[in-house]
C-alpha cells in the first residue's frame, strides 16, 4: 500500500516532443487497439495489464504514456516500485499535438 504514495516524475507533452529529439524509451499503456490507431513513432506498446512482467533492455529512463494520464500515472508507480527511473506524460495522447503514425 505504500506505493501508492509513490512520487513519480512527470513532463508534458511539448517537453516530451523535446526529449523525443533523442532516443528514449517511450511506453505507451494504451490497449493494443488504442495503440493501432495512432501512437508516437518509436513508443513500445506494453498494456497496462501487462506492464507487470515487463522488463526494460537498458537501464535508461523510462517515459510512459497513455490516453489521458492516468494509466500511465499507475504504470509509472509499478515500475518505480520495481526500481526502475520513470517519468509520467501528463495529458497523455489526448493532449499530444506531435505526429501520430
Amino acid at each position: 500500500m505504500f506505493h501508492l504514495f509513490t512520487k513519480i516524475d512527470s513532463i508534458s507533452t511539448s517537453e516530451l516532443e523535446q526529449k523525443l529529439k533523442k532516443k528514449i524509451q517511450l511506453l505507451d499503456v494504451r490497449t493494443p487497439s488504442e495503440y493501432q490507431n495512432g501512437h508516437i513513432q518509436g513508443a513500445k506498446n506494453v498494456p497496462l495489464n501487462e506492464i507487470a512482467r515487463y522488463t526494460p533492455a537498458t537501464n535508461e529512463t523510462l517515459y510512459v504514456i497513455c490516453h489521458s494520464g492516468v494509466r500511465s500515472k499507475m504504470a509509472a508507480k509499478k515500475l518505480k516500485k520495481k526500481g526502475y527511473d520513470v517519468v509520467n506524460v501528463q495529458g497523455g495522447m489526448s493532449a499530444w499535438t506531435g505526429k501520430v503514425v
